[in-house]
C-alpha cells in the first residue's frame, strides 16, 4: 500500500464532484464474450453491510452498493460517490455534512434519500453486530437527514471519518427493504453500485450484471462479471490451471507466487500495496489461558517471524513488529525493540516472575484458508520447542463460524488477517485494540482509548506522529495481538483482460467494473 501523504485528510476536508459515471444503457454480454470469471479464496459472511466486516463481503458490496465517498484507483483521498459533495463543518472535526447527488437511483428505480443514508447508519448501531463494522463509528453520534442534505455529529474530532464512509461498512441500503433491528436474511440486495447482484449461490458464485442506472465516481460497468469462490488456495490455484477463471485474487498458495515471472505463458500479474497484515490475537477474558500478561509477552518473545516468512510463505510476506505496516505513515516497529530476536530465556523470566510454573496450554483458532494451517503448525512448532507452551490447533473450516467462535471466546489465542479499510495507521489500531473492537477479545485499556482519539483529533495527520508511535508502544507492551507479517497484494489475469492493475490497490475497494476483454 502506497504511504499516506501527510494532508490527505485535509485533502478529504471538502469534497466535491470529481466525477460521474454514464448512464446509458450498456451491454450486458461483455461484447460477446461472456462474463469475466474472477476467482477468489475470499468469503462472504453477509451480503447486508450492518452484518459484515470481513474482506470478501467488502470486496462485493464495493460492486453492489454505494457509499457516500470512496477511494480513486492511485489516490489516497476519498472522493464522493453517492455523494455530490461532503465537507466538515466548523474547525473541530465533530460535524461532517454530506449533499446527495440529485440523481442516485436504486437498482428498483426508487430515487435515494437523505433518509436511506440515515436509516443505513442507525441500523449499523442498532444492530450492533459480532460479525458487523459498527466499531468503526466508535465516535459516531448521531445522523440527521433533511432534504438531499445529511449531517454527521461526533462525540469527538475524528479527521479519519471521511475515509470511514468512503468503506463497505458504510453502504446505503434501501430502508423499505432492510429490517431496522436485525439483518436481512432473503438473500437478495438492494443497491445503487455499478452492477446488480443476480443469481447468488453463498460459497460458490455471484452473477453481477452492470447497473445502466449507476451514476457516481466509478466509471459504468461494461461487462457482466462471475466471481466464483474457492474453498482453499489450492483449489483456487486448480481453477486457475484448468482456465476455469480469468482473474485471481485473493490467495493463491504461496509456492505459486513465489513463481510468478514475467516469461509465464498467458499470465499477468502485478503486486501492489504491502499492507495485508497478519497476527496472532489472544483472549484476555478472565479464565483463558491467555489472560496473563506474562504469557502473551512470552509468545512475544520467542516468535520468529522470518522462520514463519521462508518455511511457510516462501518469501511471499515480510516480517511484521507493530499493527501498523511498512509503508504507512505513523508505522514504528516496538516488537522489535522490546524482542529483537527470538529469546527463549527472555519467555522462561516472564514465566519465573509470574509465578508460571508449569507449560501453558493454548487452543489456537484457525480459519482453514489458504497457507493457514501450515502457518498453524509452524507456530505450534516454535511455541512448544520452548518448554513453555502446549497448543492444541483447533481448525474451523467456516469462516463464518470462525467468527462466532472467536467472538464468544473459544480460542485463548486465534490467528487472523487484517485488510486495511483505509490507508491510515489509525484503521489498524482503533478497530483492532479500541474499545468494542472488532477482534471481539475482551481487551480494553483506557490509555488506548485515549490515544486513540488523540490521534483522530489531528487533521494535519503527521501532527499525529509522536501519538502514533506511543500508541504501536502500549500495544506492544499489553500484547492483546501479536503482529507476525505484511504482504502485497497480488492479482493475476490472462493476457485477454484489461483492468486487472486497477482491481485492488490495497484501499479496500474491489473495482470489478474496471475489468473487460481485450
Amino acid at each position: 500500500m502506497r504511504s499516506v501523504r501527510s494532508k490527505v485528510i485535509a485533502a478529504g476536508l471538502v469534497l466535491g464532484v470529481v466525477g460521474v459515471g454514464a448512464w446509458q444503457l450498456l451491454p450486458e454480454d461483455g461484447g460477446g464474450r461472456g462474463a469475466v470469471r474472477v476467482g477468489t479464496s475470499d468469503v462472504v459472511s453477509s451480503l447486508d453491510p450492518a452484518g459484515a466486516y470481513d474482506a470478501g463481503s467488502w470486496a462485493l458490496f464495493s460492486n453492489i452498493y454505494q457509499s457516500l465517498l470512496t477511494i480513486k484507483p492511485g489516490s489516497d483521498a476519498p472522493v464522493p460517490d453517492a455523494a455530490a459533495s461532503c465537507g466538515f463543518v466548523g474547525q473541530k472535526l465533530t460535524v461532517y455534512r454530506c449533499e446527495l447527488r440529485p440523481d442516485v437511483k436504486f437498482t428498483g428505480g426508487r430515487a435515494i434519500t437523505a433518509e436511506d443514508v440515515k436509516y443505513s447508519f442507525d441500523r449499523i448501531k442498532a444492530i450492533n453486530s459480532d460479525q458487523g463494522p459498527a466499531p468503526l463509528f466508535n465516535t459516531l453520534e448521531s445522523v440527521e437527514a433533511e432534504g438531499r442534505t445529511v449531517t454527521f455529529t461526533l462525540s469527538a474530532g475524528d479527521a479519519t471519518f471521511p475515509f470511514k464512509i468512503a468503506t463497505g461498512a458504510a453502504a446505503i441500503v434501501d430502508k423499505d427493504k432492510y429490517p431496522a433491528k436485525s439483518l436481512r436474511e432473503d438473500g437478495k440486495v438492494d443497491g445503487s453500485g455499478p452492477y446488480a447482484l443476480g443469481e447468488y449461490k453463498a460459497g460458490t458464485s455471484a452473477e453481477l450484471k452492470p447497473n445502466s442506472s449507476y451514476k457516481g465516481q466509478g466509471k459504468a460497468a461494461h461487462t457482466p462479471v462471475t466471481v466464483k469462490y474457492f474453498k482453499d488456495s489450492g483449489q483456487l490455484d486448480q481453477a486457475w490451471k484448468a482456465h476455469q477463471i480469468d482473474v485471481a485474487h485473493r490467495d493463491m498458495p504461496p509456492t505459486v507466487l513465489a513463481g510468478l515471472n514475467p516469461g509465464l505463458k498467458d499470465t499477468r500479474y502485478q503486486a501492489s500495496g504491502g499492507s495485508e497484515t497478519r497476527s496472532i490475537v489472544f483472549n484476555v477474558r478472565p479464565g483463558s489461558t491467555a489472560a496473563p500478561l506474562a504469557v502473551r509477552q512470552a509468545v512475544a518473545a520467542v516468535l520468529d517471524r522470518s522462520e514463519v516468512a521462508v518455511e511457510v510463505h516462501k518469501g511471499t510476506v515480510t516480517p511484521l513488529y507493530s499493527l501498523v505496516p511498512a509503508g504507512i505513515a505513523g508505522h514504528s516497529t516496538p516488537f522489535f525493540d522490546a524482542y529483537p530476536a527470538p529469546n527463549v530465556a527472555t519467555a522462561k523470566k516472564l514465566f519465573k516472575d509470574a509465578g508460571i510454573a508449569s507449560a501453558v496450554h493454548l487452543n489456537l483458532g484457525v480459519n482453514v484458508r489458504g497457507a493457514n494451517m501450515p502457518e498453524a503448525d509452524e507456530l505450534k512448532r516454535q511455541l512448544e520447542a520452548t518448554g513453555l507452551f502446549q497448543v492444541t490447533i483447533k481448525p474451523v473450516e467456516q469462516w463464518s463460524d470462525f467468527q462466532k467462535g472467536y467472538a464468544a471466546g473459544e480460542f485463548d489465542a486465534y490467528t487472523i488477517g487484517w485488510i486495511a479499510d483505509f490507508p491510515d495507521a489509525d484503521n489498524f489500531l482503533a478497530p483492532l485494540v479500541g474499545a468494542d473492537s472488532s477482534m471481539n477479545n475482551g481487551f480494553s485499556d483506557k490509555h488506548v482509548d485515549e490515544l486513540i482519539t488523540r490521534t483522530q483529533s489531528h487533521s494535519e495527520r503527521s501532527e499525529a506522529a509522536a501519538e502514533f508511535r506511543d500508541l504501536q508502544k502500549l500495544v506492544a507492551q499489553q500484547a492483546p495481538m501479536v503482529p507476525i507479517w505484511q504482504k502485497k497484494d497480488y492479482v493475476m489475469s490472462r493476457e485477454d483482460v484489461t483492468g486487472a492493475q486497477y482491481l485492488s490497490d490495497g484501499t479496500g475497494v474491489w473495482r470489478l467494473w474496471e475489468l473487460d476483454w481485450l
